[in-house]
């Protein structure tokens, strides 16, 4: 059931922002100005690079009591605790696929500028650029840790301009599930380490422009309130001359205990969902507090188990064997020649010769990974499979495949009936699955990537691990703070799927929560010129929490979609009834007995293909 919009072509945003986040679209009240104008009467102020514009220092040795002053109070970041996380003096970490230099922060040097519509010259960056990400964040002096907002502008080489609103949350009140690195602790005039102040952060955000025009500067944003400061440590563009769709990938959950692996080979089982002829992996450190040391990594077609049919494909990066991921970063393989065809098997190896005891996980990956054994070494290029004694039950590090011009990606973006809980092991059986198999026997449509981003155990609107530290239940920060990351930087997304609330409900939160949390998604999705469909929640009668005071919320929430999906105005592209699709007949409140998969909540092999089945793919694509 759904509303269908104008046709448009399923390349999937190739003039749309792919990997980034529009800081807008957490806060409905923004605006976004893309209408072309005369450049504004200050258009003429001499732009600089941001070197020559950093000139406050908020980093600082421990100990030193006067080395920085981020918030006016003497507070500073602790360079100690940056460093240990791998952001060291002038490095470089990627954030939302953008590259982004730090400043050589140290001995008292200026390290951020606070933004007040100065011009940034970004000669430094591609000419032609799909984003422009900012390395920021916030500071009050009301103690109230409300986000710190700033309007700037963005001013094309052609006479034209646009402006943006950058939203950054406070540095030490704001959400770590949304921040790009959290530490542990910040410096004070009168302290440093865990006793001086809480856990301080810094946030990655991205404004969209168009590729097809060259950027002759930047204004950073003017912030209007007196009590509030956006301090920006770096900028970064994202290049849009190469041309990526995501075949592959899976949304990191949490931050656990793993192993503990040293000197070993990870061998991770993926399946692709469309094809192309290079290949490139991604890998996360996310939530992470330390740095990851990749010592090498391959790529190879899948025989049986960890056997390879053919030989590995060794991966480079920047052209070295191996890297090094920052805490919070991402670190992208070299393109690679491999004919990839879709619905393929694949394994992905990657070898950690140093001692790691915590990694980011994808929790529920209801397929088979393997390792070696600890101190067996580099055998990312094994083609037997007899190194991988060891099996790993999540999905480590590994959060993306991507292919060369492909036709686009679908994202589905939800909870443990998307990420497949109690499908059947290595089967391929997930509702995105057989999504991606309809697509696939459709001779008469593109075949984009389907890319599943569901987390068990996840919420809409409220976290379920924190965002720091070791987790114990890796049931994901919630969708609000986790889709800068999980869907607008999936190469090559133009359309988005969300199926969830169900979490959210059956944990206390009001259908007017879960309501204005798919909204807000939606708003996201529409900033980005990406496409949104919302699924109505499937019943859970029989199960714990599934009481019949949640029941009448899901039933609220429920009409609500299918009041939308009525509306000719309605942010949502179609809302597709799979409540319908799955319910018991004789009693709604319940899922169809042959679709039960025996808890009363997640539907069985049988169910998510119905729910798969149900999906209209000419309106899904537009055509």
């Amino acid at each position: 059931m759904g509303r269908r919009r104008p046709a448009r072509a399923l390349r999937l945003l190739a003039a749309v922002v792919v990997g980034t986040f529009l800081v807008t679209a957490l806060h409905p009240e923004g605006t976004h100005d893309a209408t072309l104008r005369p450049l504004d009467e200050n258009a003429d102020r001499t732009a600089a690079p941001l070197a020559e514009l950093l000139d406050h220092t908020g980093i600082s040795q421990d100990g030193v009591s006067d080395g920085g002053d981020l918030d006016g109070a003497g507070n500073s970041l602790s360079a100690r605790t940056l460093e240990a996380a791998g952001w060291l003096p002038g490095g470089e970490v990627t954030l939302l696929d953008t590259p982004l230099r730090l400043p050589a922060y140290g001995e008292g040097r200026p390290d951020h500028v606070v933004a007040d519509g100065q011009h940034l010259d970004l000669d430094v960056l591609p000419a032609r650029m799909r984003s422009v990400t900012f390395l920021a964040t916030g500071t009050r002096t009301d103690g109230t840790g409300a986000d710190v907002r700033g309007v700037g502008k963005v001013i094309y080489t052609d006479g034209g301009e646009r402006d943006f609103d950058l939203v950054v949350p406070d540095w030490a009140a704001g959400p770590a599930g949304d921040a790009a690195l959290t530490l542990p602790y910040a410096n004070s005039a009168t302290g440093f380490g865990r006793d001086a102040i809480g856990s301080v952060r810094l946030y990655a955000r991205t404004i969209l422009v168009d590729p097809g025009r060259e950027v002759d500067r930047v204004v950073l944003p003017t912030v209007t309130d007196q009590q509030a400061d956006l301090r920006v440590f770096s900028v970064g563009g994202r290049s849009a001359v190469q041309d990526w769709t995501g075949t592959w990938a899976r949304a990191t959950s949490g931050y656990a205990e793993v192993g503990p692996w040293e000197d070993q080979t990870l061998r991770l089982a993926v399946r692709s969902t469309t094809g192309g002829p290079k290949v490139r992996i991604r890998l996360d450190n996310t939530f992470a507090a330390r740095p990851v040391t990749i010592g090498s990594a391959s790529i190879a077609l899948r025989d049986e188990g960890p056997s390879t049919r053919g030989a590995a494909v060794p991966l480079t990066f920047d052209g070295a064997p191996g890297g090094i991921i920052p805490a919070g970063g991402r670190l992208f393989s070299d393109p690679v020649e491999l004919a990839l065809p879709p619905q393929t098997e694949v394994l992905v190896s990657f070898h950690l010769p140093e001692r790691v005891t915590a990694a980011p996980i994808h929790f529920a990956s209801v397929d088979t990974n393997h390792t070696s054994a600890p101190g067996s070494g580099d055998q990312t290029l094994d083609r037997s499979g007899e190194p991988y004694t060891g099996v790993v039950d999540q999905w480590p590090f590994l959060t993306g495949i991507d292919v060369m011009d492909g036709p686009g990606a679908v994202v589905t973006f939800g909870d443990s009936i998307t990420d497949g809980i109690r499908s059947t092991r290595d089967a391929h059986a997930r509702w995105p699955d057989v999504l991606s198999d309809r697509l696939h026997a459709r001779e008469d449509l593109p075949h984009p990537g389907v890319l599943n981003l569901g987390v068990a155990g996840n919420r809409v609107a409220a976290d379920g691990y924190p965002g720091e530290g070791v987790s114990t239940y890796a049931n994901g920060v919630s969708m609000l703070h986790r889709a800068q990351r999980d869907v607008f930087s999936q190469s090559g997304v133009g359309t988005v799927v969300v199926f969830a609330g169900i979490n959210d409900l059956r944990w206390g939160a009001s259908s007017e929560e879960v309501i204005a949390g798919l909204h807000r998604l939606a708003r996201t999705a529409e900033e980005h010129d990406v496409r949104v469909f919302a699924g109505t929640l499937v019943p859970c009668g029989g199960s714990a929490r599934c009481t019949p005071a949640v029941e009448e919320q899901r039933h609220r929430v429920n009409a609500h979609l299918r009041e939308e999906a009525q509306d000719p105005e309605s942010i949502f592209a179609g809302v597709w009834d799979f409540d319908a699709v799955v319910r018991d007949p004789v009693d709604p409140t319940r899922l169809r007995p042959e679709f039960d998969s025996g808890d009363f909540l997640h539907p069985n092999d049988e169910g998510l293909r119905a729910i798969a089945e149900s999906v209209d793919l000419d309106e899904l694509l537009g055509v």
